[in-house]
């Protein structure tokens, strides 16, 4: 059986305690959080930090109290690092990367956003792209749309992206790419004709977040994406308890499906990170 990789998206920029009280806003709720996440199964964090007015925050020191946390207390667990754009000043973006957390995300192109437009232009993507690869900093390619595949390509062109990039599609945000089933197999075709060995995943947000889970194993996925940034809730009558509660209904997904949840491991051998023994406390 293929292992799957269960990624856990903690906190993102947009829910608050009074949307759900178990999303975790300081750095010590983000640690123990993730490490319920852990485990519970999940092996790749991907972390956004906060202010304590529960705003987006780009402070490298919160980034480091974070990442250090979870390299103590979930061995072995890939750390990512957001550089999203929702209410951060675009220079401080990719301020963090010098602490070399085992990944970060990198989008390609814009789109709107509910209220905003999520603003990536090129020179901004590629300053962060080549703050990556001088960190050692492996990107997670953010796909918002089809034409960011072709940003994607255009880095790997300029030596900027390697030929094995891991790839999650982004879907269900509203006025962005809707999560219909028909427009995954698009989008994945169309990233396997430009990197034919990438690694993919995909994310559903909202209420869509089980039903773009259940799409992705059906196709091999090599990793499903859940966790409390995404979505609060676990039906529409009843909020999720925490993201450990999230993880384990992932796991049971992938169960369905046929396959296994990844070791720590086996994550990093998939993703093409150094092992775990590798990797120090910052």
């Amino acid at each position: 059986m293929n292992p799957v990789i269960i990624a856990v998206a903690i906190t993102g920029s947009v829910p608050r305690k009074k949307d759900n009280p178990a999303v975790p806003i300081l750095p010590p709720e983000q640690v123990e959080s993730t490490r319920g996440a852990y485990e519970a199964g999940a092996t790749l964090v991907h972390i956004h930090v906060r202010n304590d007015d529960e705003t987006s925050s780009s402070d490298p020191e919160r980034f480091r109290q974070v990442q250090e946390g979870v390299t103590r207390l979930c061995p072995g667990m890939i750390v990512q690092f957001s550089t999203g754009g929702r209410g951060r000043d675009p220079s401080l973006r990719s301020s963090a990367l010098y602490l070399r957390p085992d990944m970060a995300s990198l989008s390609t192109g814009s789109v709107n956003f509910p209220t905003i437009v999520y603003e990536n232009h090129t020179t901004l993507v590629e300053e962060m792209a080549d703050k990556m690869k001088e960190f050692g900093v492996r990107p997670e390619i953010e796909i918002f749309d089809l034409s960011h595949l072709h940003g994607a390509r255009r880095l790997a062109d300029k030596g900027l992206l390697d030929e094995h990039p891991h790839i999650q599609f982004v879907m269900g945000v509203q006025n962005a790419m809707p999560a219909e089933e028909g427009l995954l197999d698009i989008l994945l075709n169309e990233a396997r004709r430009l990197f034919p060995a990438c690694t993919w995943t995909a994310a559903g947000i909202g209420r869509h977040q089980a039903q773009v889970m259940e799409w992705a194993l059906e196709r091999g996925a090599d990793a499903v994406r859940t966790g409390l940034e995404d979505n609060i809730r676990v039906t529409k009558e009843r909020l999720a308890a925490s993201n450990a509660e999230l993880v384990s209904l992932a796991a049971d997904a992938v169960r369905r499906h046929g396959r296994r949840v990844a070791t720590a491991d086996e994550a990093r051998a998939l993703l093409g990170l150094k092992p775990a023994q590798g990797i120090q406390a910052a």
